[in-house]
């Protein structure tokens, strides 16, 4: 089993930068990508990036343009770099594990992380 303990967020200005992580452990051989989602609230949880094992990126609509997804094998971490951050960003945002399917479905993520809290304010 996979587990997932992601870390990094916080309260920040609009304009600002944050750095999220999550760090896998566990049996990850089945692992196939990687994914970051958020939950703002009243919201559904919705897809900001993935990463597959061969480095492969993939970005939601959020994301594009100002958030980074990268992954350091050595320390077996998923980065989330995000930069200029609004207030439409504030969400709880979750890192997930997945052994195929659509890569921006979150019915596709069986093993998900406890979240981490990004507050933007205005």
């Amino acid at each position: 089993q996979v587990q997932l303990v992601e870390s990094g967020g916080g309260l920040v200005q609009a304009g600002a930068s944050l750095s999220l992580s999550c760090v896998v452990s566990g049996r990850t051989f089945d692992t196939v990508y990687w994914g970051w989602f958020r939950q703002g609230p009243g919201q559904e949880r919705e897809f900001v990036a993935a990463i597959s094992r061969e480095d492969g990126v993939w970005y939601g609509d959020p994301a594009k343009g100002r958030f980074t997804i990268a992954r350091d094998k050595a320390k077996s971490t998923v980065y989330l770099q995000m930069n200029k951050l609004n207030p439409e960003d504030t969400a709880l945002y979750y890192c997930a594990a997945s052994e195929g399917g659509t890569i921006y479905s979150r019915s596709s993520y069986k093993v998900w992380g406890q979240g981490t809290q990004v507050t933007v304010s205005s």
